[in-house]
């Protein structure tokens, strides 16, 4: 099957850089698997495509891709840019010293670019307001019963993400019965009208497609965030709007309890440019306030 080669920097960490794009351990889009290898199921521009990431340990560090289906060229081709080629970590430097500590520690991480907009926007809009298990649930339900077989030997139970044309088709029962209220149903259909304009975004700066997404109503700056994060891997991606984030990131570098988007601003002034990886970073460094935002809303620890 055709494949691909990819030597990272050293330090790398794969699992931290793919495990933004998993929606949960069950998600039938993106896999990892015990032995380290993650699978993932996508519909690109030249049709869907199975990818199996592995690192070769025995090949000097090599991470290697292999691929399966119509859209085996152009996953492939992107390889690199999911990996996190095009991040560029050294530009960060800590300012506080949870965040060296974090750094030293979690000197692997990158932020991985997949260029696919449609496939993190429906699941960011699912995760608006509820608790990120509800969400995971709603996406695996929909997954299970409106995307396709992957191709190739993808493990079992694992689908290809619905097409624009195919979330039009789902009936609004269906929305319902997977948690998922008018609202919600409503701004992912109007995206599904917009996608080819909404996929344009993955090759403009960070400001521009910020307003790309939030053209459309029912995509604010929280969803537009955690999409882009994962589309463009841009490192000044800051999720505004969360309940929790302003909270953890204030304990973390001051030990104040509460906190505001306008506070968490003034905090991370001093990472201009690389806020969201600041952020993360911070997340990792695990000096939290509740350990319970897991399972709250609009928490991102889950996907750290």
């Amino acid at each position: 099957m055709p494949s691909r080669t990819w030597a990272p920097p050293a330090p790398y960490d794969l699992a931290r850089t793919l495990r933004v794009l998993r929606r949960g351990r069950r998600d039938p889009a993106c896999r990892q698997e015990p032995d380290g290898t993650w699978w993932r199921c996508s519909g690109t521009p030249a049709g869907p495509v199975t990818l199996r990431i592995s690192d070769d340990l025995a090949a000097g560090g090599l991470i290697t891709g292999r691929a399966w289906g119509p859209g085996t060229d152009w996953a492939l081709e992107q390889l690199p840019a999911l990996l996190g080629a095009d991040d560029e970590p050294d530009a960060f430097r800590p300012r506080h010293r949870v965040v060296a500590v974090s750094l030293r520690k979690h000197g692997g991480l990158r932020l991985a670019r997949t260029g696919l907009v449609m496939e993190s926007l429906v699941p960011s809009v699912l995760e608006q307001g509820i608790t990120t298990g509800s969400a995971h649930y709603a996406w695996r339900r929909l997954l299970n019963r409106y995307g396709d077989t992957s191709p190739g030997p993808a493990p079992e139970g694992m689908r290809i993400p619905p097409s624009a044309a195919v979330w039009r088709m789902v009936p609004s029962w269906e929305w319902h019965g997977a948690g998922v209220d008018r609202s919600r149903a409503a701004a992912i259909l109007r995206a599904r009208s917009y996608a080819p304009r909404l996929e344009e975004a993955a090759a403009m700066a960070l400001p521009e497609a910020m307003a790309r997404l939030q053209f459309l109503p029912g995509i604010g700056p929280w969803t537009a965030a955690e999409a882009l994060q994962r589309v463009l891997g841009a490192p000044d991606a800051l999720t505004l709007g969360d309940l929790h984030l302003p909270v953890q990131i204030g304990y973390a570098l001051t030990g104040a309890r509460g906190g505001t988007d306008e506070e968490m601003l003034q905090l991370l002034e001093l990472y201009a440019g690389q806020r969201y990886r600041a952020a993360r970073l911070i997340l990792l460094g695990g000096r939290l306030p509740n350990r319970r935002a897991n399972r709250a809303p609009h928490s991102r620890i889950a996907h750290l």
